[in-house]
C-alpha cells in the first residue's frame, strides 16, 4: 500500500489555502492535514504536531511570521521537514535563503494544482535535497516573460502558453511538432481539446500585443514578426521564446 502523504499549506490568500484543500479532498495519495492563513498560526501547529505531517507548502509573505523566519525557526529546533515554497515574486534573494534552509522547491504564483501534485509527489519520493535553480528558475523565468508581455494570468492561454513554452524549451525536437505534440500533451494535462488549447493560445497572444511591452517583443522576436502587420503564430510565439530562453542559457554557460 502507498503511504499517503501529509502536508500543511501556510498561505495568507484563502483563496489559494481553499483551493489546493478543495482539489487535494479525497486523494488517495496526498491529505492536506492542515491548513492556515498566518505564519504564526502555522508555525504553533508546525511545532506542536511535528510527527503529524510530512510536507509544507509555504508561502514566503505571511502575517506575524513571514515564511523564511518560520524556516529559520523549524530548523533551530531540528524540525526538518520537506518543504514546497510558493511565492508571488521573483526574487533571487528569497529562492537562495529558501534553499539555504533547506527547500525543496519554489513555484511561483499562479501554479497549476496539477504541477503541485506532481512536485510533492516527485520530493516525497526522493530522499535528496532537490536544486532549486533547475525547472523552478526556468518557470519562474517563463512567467516573468509573459506577465511582461501583458499576458494576464488568470486566463487559461496563459497556462497553455507557459506549460507550452517548458515543453519546447526541454525537447530536442523540431519545431514543427507544436501542433501534433504539444498540443495534445497541453489539452491531457487539463483535460480539455487541442482546438481549445489552440484558441486559448491565440486569445492570449492577441491580448499582448495590444497589451505587452513593445521593446521586450522586439527583443524576443527581432525582426521576424512585423507586429504592425501581423500577429505571431502560435507556433512562433512559443519556439521563439523557448529558443530565446535556451540562447539566454548557452550565453551564461559560455
Amino acid at each position: 500500500m502507498e503511504k499517503t502523504i501529509r502536508v500543511v499549506v501556510i498561505d495568507d490568500n484563502e483563496v489559494v489555502t481553499g483551493s489546493v484543500k478543495k482539489y487535494f479532498c479525497g486523494n488517495a495519495n496526498i491529505n492536506v492535514v492542515g491548513v492556515f492563513n498566518s505564519g504564526k498560526a502555522g508555525f504553533d501547529y508546525l511545532v506542536k504536531h511535528n510527527r503529524e505531517y510530512d510536507l509544507v507548502i509555504l508561502d514566503i509573505l505571511l502575517p506575524e511570521i513571514d515564511g523564511l523566519r518560520l524556516m529559520e525557526e523549524l530548523n533551530k529546533r531540528g524540525i526538518a521537514k520537506k518543504v514546497i515554497i510558493i511565492s508571488s515574486y521573483k526574487d533571487d534573494y528569497s529562492i537562495k535563503k529558501a534553499q539555504a534552509l533547506g527547500a525543496n522547491y519554489y513555484m511561483l504564483k499562479p501554479f497549476d494544482l496539477k504541477t503541485l501534485e506532481e512536485r510533492i509527489k516527485d520530493i516525497s519520493e526522493s530522499d535528496e535535497k532537490a536544486p532549486i535553480e533547475h525547472r523552478e528558475s526556468v518557470e519562474v523565468e517563463v512567467s516573468t516573460i509573459l506577465h511582461n508581455l501583458g499576458i494576464p494570468s488568470h486566463i487559461r492561454g496563459y497556462q497553455y502558453i507557459r506549460e507550452g513554452i517548458l515543453l519546447i524549451y526541454e525537447s530536442n525536437k523540431i519545431v514543427t511538432l507544436v501542433t501534433k505534440e504539444v498540443y495534445p500533451e497541453i489539452a491531457d494535462k487539463y483535460n480539455t481539446t487541442s482546438s481549445r488549447v489552440e484558441r486559448a493560445i491565440r486569445h492570449a497572444i492577441e491580448i499582448s500585443c495590444v497589451r505587452g511591452d513593445l521593446k521586450l517583443m522586439e527583443k524576443l522576436f527581432g525582426n521576424s514578426i512585423d507586429f504592425e502587420k501581423a500577429k505571431p503564430t502560435n507556433s512562433e510565439f512559443l519556439t521563439t521564446i523557448a529558443d530565446r530562453m535556451k540562447m539566454n542559457k548557452r550565453e551564461l554557460i559560455a
